[in-house]
């Protein structure tokens, strides 16, 4: 696949042929648990029936149309979306790096709006990611994402230590534009960010003038157990960036905006040729409408936190920390085991996860996996854990 595929994400050598609901099977027919979910991609599974009807509907109708113009089924979701979340105004984008890609420029023109050319820096957090561009690189915070060979890098961006208290205290002045949160720091380790921390640091942002953003391209849809993990954590962004299952796996992201940030962007500021097309809208009005079920949200919950105890009661002495919230999942692993050899393992033995910072085994599964799905994989994931234990 190498010689066809510029092997840019480390693929492993699997081939995968169909799915359905939560299992997935390769070119040889064997049978796979999905724990990753495209990685919060798949937040409905894979062929799920109205999703597979919309799509098919819509591309019979109108796949594409310039954003010259707009489309019904465009509007539709984004009154929809607007309406779910409380944001006043939308950009759709094409994916999670791009959403950011907007926020981060609504953010400097915000910046050069209220303070002129000094107020230029956005304050990210420590640990966190933002994506692969060199402006959503440089806003994450991990050195390891910063390599000479993409350098130089775009200044105006500050890092601050999460959940620090102290850090707070010279963290903004005159001249920070934003501060832009990563509502739980998924590539980081599943790190959760204390919700009182975040309050404080948006209010410290807030009294610098600042705006404040949250990052919830893998938070958001459903994925921690409410809509957005912004109002969980109670902080009330006025930029949210969405992206990962906002539409069931049609290519999409959104960047949301509200108060202060609400009428920054104007005619010819930010645009993209593909953004928001009428296939992707109609996408994503069917996990809209699901997602933001009130008895949907309770079943993410109710699965995460089964899938979290059944870990934990395991009791095995390479399980350091469990921890996550509603179907964002990360498994603190011993550091003398590599947590990529428990996902080569996993995979081997039919399980699909992933990893995240240096120590931690993440699982992203499909927000409507099954319970016999979870079992199966959870056993899975038992017993690869117990031959690492030997």
């Amino acid at each position: 696949m190498e010689k066809l595929i510029v092997n840019n994400y480390g693929s492993f050598d699997v081939t995968f042929e169909k799915a359905k609901g939560s299992t997935m099977w390769d070119v040889n027919g064997k049978k796979y648990i999905d724990f990753i979910a495209g990685i919060g991609v798949n937040c409905l599974g894979h062929n799920y029936k109205p999703l597979v009807k919309a799509i098919s509907r819509q591309a019979r109708r109108q796949i594409h149309i310039s954003n010259y113009y707009f489309s019904d089924v465009g509007l539709d979701f984004a009154k929809g979306l607007l309406q779910v979340t409380g944001f006043e105004r939308g950009y759709f984008g094409n994916s999670g790096a791009e959403a950011n890609e907007a926020a981060i420029k609504l953010a400097r023109k915000y910046g050069q709006l209220n303070g002129g050319d000094k107020r230029k820096t956005i304050v990210t957090l420590e640990s966190s990611f933002h994506g692969r561009t060199l402006a959503t690189l440089t806003a994450t915070g991990q050195n390891r994402f910063h390599p000479d060979c993409f350098a130089p890098y775009p200044e105006g961006f500050k890092t601050i230590k999460a959940n620090d208290f102290d850090a707070l205290k010279d963290a903004f002045d005159d001249t920070t534009a934003a501060l832009f949160i990563e509502c739980i720091q998924g590539e980081g380790g599943v790190n959760l960010i204390d919700p009182k921390w975040a309050q404080a640091a948006a209010e410290a942002a807030r009294a610098a003038d600042a705006i404040v953003m949250a990052d919830e391209v893998q938070t958001g849809v459903g994925r921690t157990g409410t809509y957005l993990a912004s109002d969980w954590l109670g902080f009330k962004p006025e930029v949210v960036t969405l992206a990962k299952g906002i539409a069931g796996g049609v290519p999409m992201g959104a960047c949301l905006f509200r108060g202060k940030a609400a009428d920054v962007f104007v005619a010819g500021d930010h645009q993209s040729t593909f953004a928001g097309n009428p296939l992707a809208c109609a996408a994503g009005l069917v996990v809209l409408e699901t997602v933001s079920d009130p008895d949907f949200l309770d079943r993410v919950n109710h699965a995460g936190d089964y899938i979290r105890g059944k870990i934990s009661s395991w009791n095995l002495p390479i399980v350091k920390d469990v921890r996550g919230r509603g179907l964002m999942i990360g498994t603190q692993i011993d550091p003398s085991i590599k947590p990529f050899d428990i996902e080569v393992r996993c995979l081997e033995k039919g399980l699909c996860t992933t990893t995240a910072g240096s120590d931690v085994v993440r699982f992203l599964p499909p927000l409507n996996i099954s319970d016999k799905e979870i079992d199966e994989g959870l056993a899975i994931y038992k017993s690869v854990l117990e031959e690492f234990c030997k």
